[in-house]
């Protein structure tokens, strides 16, 4: 399974709407996939559809009331589950303060559920606190989202301390290993160079020991895209809202390069092995 947290601390990126397509266009590729919101705002969670009611089970209950994520995982589409959140999950910080561990829960939880996916995807906070912490100790990648202007850089090298800080103290395996780039505008001279210095960026990095040196700027751009802004608004996804539009087409094209890579990947172990 490739366990990938979707995180960027600045608002307004794709996060949740990468999130979100990505997951769907995993499930409609025939892969089993599970996405888990752990932001408060439930913004994934009302993007398929799931209004958060009062009595309603989410990521809160199995964060903060012990919960299995078996109870609280609900069938979306066909290959496809999603673990709600909700707004009580704002106030998770505060209530997990004294608990011993509280950073691992998530994982802990994960590793007792008997459920088998070939992917699963967490839907970060736009913060660096606890719940972000717990996506992060328990999964294996990080995929971050970026816009192409002159601030995508912006606030990177915080979030590169926060895995590099997680990776060294929680889990060893956690790697940043994809830039997926959003809101792309190829007419723009702007999104070219950005899309250049993103990739420099990490390109210059690679020699490194570091839990980035192996990231990578995915090929496929996620272009500017209306259909994508008023999807959510009919508690669907890019597919089931507008199969046919260039939102759809991309992330079904984001969808295949990750797949391909992947099955590249377990074909170099194999031949390692």
């Amino acid at each position: 399974m490739r366990s990938i947290a979707i995180m960027n601390q600045k608002g307004g990126v794709g996060k949740t709407t990468t999130a979100v397509n990505l997951a769907a266009a995993f499930a409609t590729e025939g892969f089993r996939t599970c996405l888990i919101d752990m932001d408060p705002q439930a913004h994934a969670s009302l993007h398929f559809g799931i209004e958060p009611q009062i009595d309603m089970l989410s990521v809160y209950d199995v964060l903060v009331r012990d919960r299995p994520l078996a109870d609280v995982r609900r069938k979306i589409t066909e290959n496809l589950w999603v673990v709600p959140s909700h707004l009580d999950l704002a106030a998770a910080e505060v209530e997990l303060a004294g608990v011993v561990g509280r950073e691992v829960i998530l994982r802990d939880k994960l590793s007792e559920d008997p459920e088998k996916f070939d992917f699963l995807l967490v839907d970060c906070p736009p913060s660096l606190g606890i719940l972000t912490i717990n996506a992060l100790a328990a999964v294996n990648e990080v995929f971050i989202p970026l816009q192409p202007h002159f601030l995508a850089l912006h606030g990177l090298s915080k979030l590169l301390q926060t895995i590099e800080l997680v990776a060294k103290r929680l889990n060893s395996r956690l790697r940043l290993t994809g830039i997926i780039l959003c809101m792309f505008d190829s007419h723009t001279r702007l999104a070219l160079e950005v899309s250049e210095d993103v990739g420099a960026f990490f390109g210059n990095r690679r020699d490194g020991r570091t839990p980035w040196a192996g990231a990578q700027l995915f090929q496929t751009r996620i272009r500017r895209n209306v259909r994508l802004a008023e999807a959510p608004s009919f508690g669907q996804s890019i597919f089931q809202y507008a199969p046919d539009s260039n939102g759809a087409e991309d992330y079904r094209n984001l969808a295949r390069e990750i797949i391909a890579q992947t099955i590249q990947e377990r074909h170099h172990l194999k031949q390692a092995g």
